[in-house]
């Protein structure tokens, strides 16, 4: 499958929003379940565009969006967890029947590319524990487990961090 990733359009974001917010409800990665306030973030794409940059990953024959994730250089509004020379990107989600073909792999490498473009030094990712599959993404990208920058959202919600120097 041919992948291409780009900026999503406004008219995607409402897809993408939903999507993103299926995928982490689907995929049990809220301590919430379906009562998460952060179900509300998730799906709010549009905001997200407004103060990051949402990347989709398209199937290049349809341009079908098979994932997303939005990326923020530090003091963006989205950024959260980035320090000064560092990028982050949040809400990664690829569609269940595009996994295992890249989708995610295409997004995060876009998304150090786009560090580097902008003379960024690193990146820094929060991940849910559960999100075991993401974190052997991120591992084989050279990205390694930062306990020091774990982080707790909501008290008792442990938050992994994971950085890569570029």
């Amino acid at each position: 499958m041919d992948i291409t990733v780009r900026r999503a359009r406004d008219e995607e974001l409402d897809e993408v929003g939903e999507m993103t917010a299926a995928i982490y409800l689907g995929d049990d990665l809220l301590d919430f379940g379906a009562e998460d306030p952060y179900l509300d973030d998730l799906r709010d794409a549009r905001r997200r565009a407004g103060e990051s940059e949402v990347l989709v990953a398209t199937d290049s024959a349809g341009g079908t969006v098979l994932g997303a994730l939005a990326f923020a250089a530090y003091g963006a509004p989205y950024s959260q967890r980035s320090r000064p020379g560092e990028g982050e990107f949040r809400m990664l989600a690829v569609r269940h029947e595009a996994r295992r073909r890249g989708v995610a792999e295409a997004l995060v490498r876009a998304c150090m590319d786009k560090a580097r473009a902008l003379g960024l030094t690193g990146i820094v990712i929060s991940s849910h524990p559960k999100m075991t599959t993401a974190h052997r993404l991120y591992g084989r990208l050279g990205f390694v487990r930062a306990p020091e920058r774990d982080w707790e959202p909501v008290p008792g919600m442990r938050i992994w961090a994971f950085t890569v120097a570029l």
